[in-house]
């Protein structure tokens, strides 16, 4: 990964440099986590190859949706320690819970059939259940603010000065959240064209659609408590 490192860091082609940049988080543990995750929740529409492949498409453009409002802020004048200090730490604290909630929902744990007119709170169990395009977007957006010591230097530390100096401006946000989501988009491409060679099984298929809900009930749920870990430091591994 050296030629990433001498890429990430040559201000000559800045654009280059952000996408080299994106590259190094997504191989980062935590946003790798987030992807793995990601890849897990795209993968529930295994019977539709389209929505496979759009699913790896609009959860990058969640990302790059969070991380061009946040070079936007900066650009236009906030402080990106004030910035970066709110998201690295919180983000990382508050997704693990999040991600557990919506495992347990996956898996029916959680249920609000107790509640009055809970058609709201219906469509968010189906939100997440169905892998819908929306969903993997708001995977995409909510997963680009959860900044772990070594992502938020990249972002906050190369990232942004480039982004204040560059002509590019806040171009370089966008170009690095596609970074992040390749590999996302990489294995979105892979599990659609590997549907493509089985679709004479689309029945077997259809029973492993409720297998993959349960295991990608529990990859969020997994993902949530190594979250939290990082957070609170529970286990010393």
């Amino acid at each position: 990964m050296d030629w990433l490192n001498e890429l990430a860091q040559n201000p000559e082609m800045p654009l280059l440099a952000a996408l080299a940049l994106g590259l190094l988080t997504s191989i980062a543990p935590c946003p790798l986590a987030t992807n793995i995750t990601a890849t897990g929740f795209i993968a529930k529409s295994i019977g539709n190859r389209k929505r496979v492949f759009l699913s790896g498409i609009f959860y990058t453009v969640g990302r790059m949706f969070s991380y061009t409002a946040l070079g936007a802020i900066i650009f236009f004048g906030v402080s990106s320690f004030e910035v970066s200090k709110i998201f690295q730490g919180n983000g990382e604290k508050f997704l693990g819970f999040i991600l557990i909630f919506i495992g347990l929902i996956m898996l029916d744990v959680i249920k609000f059939n107790f509640l009055k007119g809970g058609n709201f709170i219906d469509s968010i169990s189906s939100y997440f259940n169905s892998g819908s395009l929306t969903g993997a977007f708001s995977l995409g957006a909510l997963f680009a603010l959860a900044f772990c010591p070594y992502s938020g230097a990249l972002f906050f530390a190369m990232l942004i000065p480039m982004t204040l100096s560059s002509g590019a401006g806040i171009a370089l946000p966008a170009v690095y959240a596609v970074g992040t989501g390749l590999p996302v988009i990489f294995f979105a491409l892979l599990i659609a064209f590997s549907v493509s060679k089985v679709g004479s099984y689309f029945q077997t298929i259809s029973k492993v659609e409720k297998v993959m809900r349960i295991a990608v009930g529990l990859l969020f749920i997994a993902t949530g408590l190594y979250y939290i870990n990082i957070y609170f430091g529970i286990l010393n591994w």
